[in-house]
């Protein structure tokens, strides 16, 4: 894989062999390919508790979401989402199944989602986190959520809580609200 980044001159064409725009640099052929980032995360919970984290950084600052960011090279799915409860919220997590994958073009995103229940009830705010709290099902702040898949995934969690083993399910969203 390469670090290299198109920064020079370039002219968008489609590239041989390709069938879309890409922006290409006529002086050398380096094609700036712009793919979807992956995004993991932990429904992290303690008992009947769900831990969601207030968020320090935009987009959606100030809004509570559960611990996720953006897959590292180098780690699983799953490495990646219990590096992000640790980050963000400061607990260890079992991760257990993918309860949900969710494909968001509009933002290049691919979001792969875990059950995972916190080792113990210590958290602490990360430096992408104002705040962390522990909430009952009927007191998480649905109007305060910062995306649109919190409450899917969160929706999702319940669905499938009290089976052993569940099956991923697969969303291409339009960012409309599920019920």
């Amino acid at each position: 894989m390469s670090d290299q980044k198109l920064t020079g001159p370039s002219i968008k064409q489609i590239p041989a062999g390709d069938d879309r725009e890409r922006l290409v640099c006529p002086d050398c052929g380096f094609i700036d390919y712009r793919n979807p980032r992956i995004v993991v995360g932990a429904v992290c919970t303690w008992e009947d508790q769900f831990l969601l984290c207030r968020r320090a950084i935009e987009p959606s600052y100030g809004k509570w979401t559960f611990p996720a960011g953006f897959m590292e090279l180098d780690e699983t799915v799953a490495q990646g989402a219990a590096r992000e409860a640790k980050e963000e919220a400061g607990v260890d997590v079992d991760i257990q199944d993918i309860i949900g994958i969710y494909e968001v073009p509009q933002v290049g995103h691919i979001m792969i989602m875990h059950r995972a229940p916190m080792q113990s009830p210590f958290f602490e705010a990360g430096s992408e986190s104002l705040e962390v709290a522990l909430f009952d099902w009927a007191d998480i702040p649905w109007d305060d959520l910062a995306f649109p898949s919190v409450e899917w995934t969160l929706r999702r969690f319940m669905e499938v809580k009290d089976q052993q083993t569940v099956p991923a399910i697969y969303k291409t969203s339009e960012y409309v609200h599920i019920t």
